[in-house]
């Protein structure tokens, strides 16, 4: 398997005004496509998520490099003091020669600096101008800050997750933060798209809160059927026929479990399953021959299940059920996802050389385009490509790169 550098955006420019999570999500996926974003950073700390602090060398290695990593491979950074008139000149002679811009700061803050939209579309009427908000325009929180576990709070995530009657879970991955993200992306390819067409730019904004609500889809779909707010399953689909549950395998350990679900779509799973477990004699009776009956006696064929289950491995469990044509999945840890050979063979785990820390993996971009993923470059270090992409972009020469520098501009 060859791993290539994709050519899908080559030659869009990307200003890169994001941190933390949800905007460095949109524009490292931009970045896998091959669109040139250039990451601008805060010269002393960098993105928050580097956790440089004020004073620490910019070359030091971060407290917690691995969340910046995941989040800003194949960017170039550029360091700008957007709050000197020289820095925040230059910043808005890179966006005259973008195509796009991303920002997910604090409400406010970029209108602040003076590169609003009004300011900005003034400067480059073709540009993409994107914005990651926690809550939309005209929401009564509209000025407040937001995170990805505010974002699965007030959007509906964590009020169906979790087991009935008690308090409710946030979702292990981060949806709020990479969701939105996704959203953004995939809007600013249509943008791409209609600026062919019309030759304008346009504003875009996504919030959190809103992002999370269209991630809500199948919940709302059950909403009319009551009169109360959808409430939480645990692991079980509501409304799924059982057996829909997650299963105890050999081992015992916290993620040693096995999820084997029944589809409504296809009666024959029912079947399907009492053959692999060796309960034939269940088959026809008539406590579980129908989805009515089987929901009746749903805690006895989960004891069926599961005393088959605690005799198999999750990953042989999976493998025999799933072989006969019974959805199937074990429960796989981050540990054994990062280990796991044929993940790194197809290149959906990827290793990647850091300049500072060493060789480590990292889930990549997981469309395959042409039998591969694109290959994975390493985040940069701050200010890496202060030389490149001034110089490229702005004719800035070496002189005048020593001169920002010494006066802290870049």
């Amino acid at each position: 398997m060859n791993l290539e550098d994709l050519d899908c955006l080559e030659g869009v420019r990307v200003v890169d005004f994001t941190q933390f999570e949800a905007g460095p999500s949109c524009t490292e996926a931009l970045a896998w496509l091959g669109a040139e974003v250039v990451k601008i950073e805060n010269p002393k700390t960098g993105d928050p998520g580097r956790r440089l602090r004020p004073g620490q060398p910019a070359d030091a290695p971060s407290d917690d490099p691995w969340y910046f990593f995941q989040f800003n491979a194949n960017k170039k950074s550029v360091t700008l003091d957007l709050k000197s008139s020289r820095g925040l000149a230059i910043a808005k002679e890179l966006l005259q020669k973008a195509d796009v811009s991303v920002e997910n700061m604090a409400p406010g803050t970029i209108e602040r600096l003076g590169l609003g939209w009004a300011e900005v579309h003034a400067l480059n009427p073709r540009l993409i101008y994107c914005r990651v908000k926690g809550f939309g325009e005209g929401s009564p929180f509209e000025k407040n800050l937001a995170f990805d576990m505010i974002a699965q709070a007030t959007g509906g995530p964590m009020s169906v997750t979790g087991e009935p009657e008690r308090p409710p879970v946030k979702p292990g991955p981060s949806f709020g933060d990479t969701g939105t993200g996704m959203l953004m992306a995939i809007s600013i390819l249509g943008a791409l798209y209609r600026r062919q067409r019309s030759g304008k730019g346009g504003r875009l904004e996504v919030a959190m809160q809103d992002a999370m609500i269209h991630y809500m889809r199948v919940p709302f779909s059950r909403q009319p059927k009551t009169t109360e707010a959808v409430g939480r399953g645990g692991a079980k689909v509501p409304g799924a026929p059982a057996p829909c549950n997650v299963y105890p395998c050999k081992g015992g350990g916290a993620n040693d479990y096995v999820y084997v679900f029944t589809s409504r779509a296809n009666p024959e799973h029912w079947t399907r399953l009492l053959k692999v477990i060796g309960r034939e004699d269940l088959i026809g009776d008539p406590r579980y021959e129908t989805m009515a009956a089987r929901g009746a006696h749903e805690a006895e064929i989960d004891a069926v299940i599961a005393a088959w289950t605690r005799e198999h491995s999750k990953e042989e469990a999976m493998r025999l059920i799933g072989g006969a044509g019974v959805p199937a999945g074990a429960v796989l840890d981050t540990l054994e996802l990062l280990n796991d050979p044929s993940l790194e063979r197809r290149g959906i785990m990827q290793i990647v050389e850091q300049a500072k820390s060493g060789a480590y993996k990292m889930p990549a971009w997981p469309v395959r385009f042409d039998g591969a993923p694109p290959r994975v470059k390493r985040s940069p270090l701050l200010g890496e490509h202060n030389a490149e992409v001034l110089g490229q972009w702005l004719g800035i020469g070496e002189e005048e790169l020593a001169g920002l520098k010494s006066e802290g501009i870049i």
